[in-house]
């Protein structure tokens, strides 16, 4: 798509800093980091999100993920004390590119990156609100569509 950036920066008709690449998946720096070494992992054909990745293509992105925050833990470069992998998906939860993507957020001791919610400041769920709702999402999941 050529309207999409990611489709572009995978293309190499738009500049970035690319750390890994191959058949299925591209991975770069992210250009509005929250801590050096922040990664984006993208598929290399545009699709919107996560979930509508074919699983093969999924896997991938996941593996290079893992290799990539094993490398951040490991390398004098960045030498991250722990790592966050992180989704958006849809404009309510924050994407911002209309491209599939997963970051790979290098950690450290005092970084000041806080994820928090309202619902964390409310009282937690009862038991059974958490057994309906595990309920209804086991039969979604049990009807849902199958990428397979």
């Amino acid at each position: 798509m050529s309207d999409c950036i990611f489709c572009r920066i995978v293309a190499g008709e738009a500049p970035s800093s690319v750390v890994f690449r191959d058949e299925r998946v591209t991975a770069f720096l992210d250009i509005r980091p929250v801590t050096p070494g922040h990664l984006l992992v993208v598929p290399n054909d545009h699709v919107g999100f996560m979930q509508d990745l074919p699983d093969a293509t999924a896997d991938r992105v996941g593996a290079v993920a893992r290799r990539l925050a094993r490398a951040l833990r490991s390398t004098e470069a960045i030498r991250a004390d722990g790592i966050n992998f992180f989704a958006a998906e849809g404009e309510a939860a924050g994407q911002e590119v209309g491209h599939a993507h997963l970051h790979v957020i290098p950690r450290f001791a005092g970084d000041g990156f806080k994820v928090g919610a309202v619902a964390w400041r409310q009282p937690a769920p009862t038991r059974e609100q958490l057994d309906a709702s595990a309920e209804r999402i086991r039969a979604a999941v049990s009807t849902g569509p199958d990428t397979g």
